[in-house]
């Protein structure tokens, strides 16, 4: 029974499905008031329900319920088939269409089957060119906004994943899959023609380029071909002579990136390759490789004029420099010329009066580090070179070349 003739006009409407209450701002028409006034929310942007976790602010009481499964844990729907368990009644009625195969929302352009309308709305924007997500920053559109999220990161800054292993931080979920692979060893691609393995499939795409003999970007100087348009554009800088990287320390500056990381470990003093048989450190990858000729014996290098071999590239090219009679480096000062610039960098202390290596007994001060070592031999009294005449050890090779004019009588 109803007390009022209006209660009873309302409850009818429950079972007749008569709607008596309308929005005036976009007319849909409601058979409750209570759910015209939660409805009114949507356009007032009105959100009386906080959770008192987070601070999250809700339209309706259920929605405030559901959310505090998100602290609580609370997952009460449950899966029959898998027995995965759900938030919310709606997850689990669409992750049952995953089990019944059931995709009942198809696209009318490209009749592609989805199981929920969300992700059918998502995929129309690939037909009609949608990007709804702008970046206020630099007006970048997105198309998605996981995209949109990822985006505004290289802005911020922020870079919320770490890897478990290292502790290094990174701004995308896949930056970190790849990364987990330097720690796992896992290389998921592979050459088809030599079989090496590959951490990243734009890795194996550039590799490929070996086996093709592909180089399709040209410099447009000296019509030099390159297999990598990054690699172009740095020797591009050996035409400009572009250097845009700096270093804080000493405002030195760089061509490459790699050439800048690897200078400043001369200023922190960081060594992060290792020789795992002797222990000795080194700055660059390409050092301890060469190091490693020391304890295999291996020297590749073969010099073409006098069939000398070395343990590295660098180290062959240095030495055609005598065959070619070459010089490069002049001494600004005295004009004189040297094969390497390490040559002409040592040489000028003597313009100097630089002494920048200090023996830690003495504290006297040494020009170049060869005779900081000589002179380390009179506080620890090595004597490395052995006279083959008469058995007699010497602290220095050139003591023992003046020892050795005794036996041959030679006058030095």
């Amino acid at each position: 029974m109803f007390r009022q003739d209006s209660t009873l006009k309302v409850h009818k409407a429950k079972h007749t499905g008569d709607k008596l209450f309308k929005c005036d701002i976009c007319e849909k028409m409601f058979t409750q008031q209570s759910n015209l006034k939660v409805h009114m929310r949507m356009h007032t942007g009105d959100k009386p329900f906080k959770c008192e976790v987070c601070d999250k602010m809700f339209r309706q009481q259920g929605y405030l319920k559901t959310h505090m499964r998100i602290h609580t844990g609370d997952k009460p729907f449950k899966c029959e088939v898998c027995e995965k368990m759900f938030i919310q009644q709606s997850n689990l009625h669409s992750h049952m269409r995953i089990h019944c195969g059931h995709k009942p929302f198809k696209c009318e352009i490209c009749d592609k089957m989805f199981r929920h309308n969300s992700t059918l709305k998502v995929h129309m924007r690939m037909h009609t060119g949608d990007k709804p997500f702008k970046c206020e920053i630099c007006d970048k559109m997105f198309r998605y906004n996981c995209n949109f999220e990822v985006h505004i990161r290289m802005h911020t800054g922020d870079k919320p994943l770490k890897c478990e292993v290292c502790g290094k931080m990174f701004r995308q979920q896949s930056y970190l899959k790849i990364h987990m692979r330097i720690h796992t060893g896992d290389k998921p691609f592979k050459c088809e023609v030599c079989e090496e393995m590959f951490m990243q499939q734009s890795n194996l795409q550039n590799h490929m380029r070996i086996h093709s003999v592909d180089k399709p970007f040209k410099c447009e100087v000296c019509d030099k071909m390159f297999r990598h348009m990054n690699t172009l554009k740095v020797h591009i800088r050996t035409h400009t002579g572009d250097k845009p990287f700096k270093c804080e320390v000493c405002y030195k500056m760089f061509r490459q990136q790699n050439h800048l990381k690897i200078h400043t470990r001369t200023h922190t003093g960081d060594k992060p390759f290792k020789c795992e048989i002797c222990e000795k450190v080194f700055t660059q990858q390409s050092h301890l490789q060469s190091h490693m000729g020391i304890h295999s014996g291996d020297k590749p290098f073969k010099c073409e004029v006098c069939d000398k071999m070395f343990r590295s590239n660098r180290s062959l090219k240095l030495h055609m420099g005598m065959h070619a009679g070459d010089k490069p480096f002049k001494c600004d000062i005295c004009d004189k010329m040297f094969r390497q610039r390490s040559y002409l960098k040592s040489h000028m202390r003597k313009h100097t009066g630089d002494k920048p290596f200090k023996c830690e007994i003495c504290d006297k001060m040494i020009r170049h580090k060869s005779n900081l070592k000589v002179h380390m031999r009179k506080h620890t009294g090595d004597k490395p070179f052995k006279c083959d005449i008469c058995d007699k050890m010497f602290s220095a090779r050139a003591i023992l070349k003046a020892h050795m004019a005794i036996h041959t009588g030679d006058k030095p």
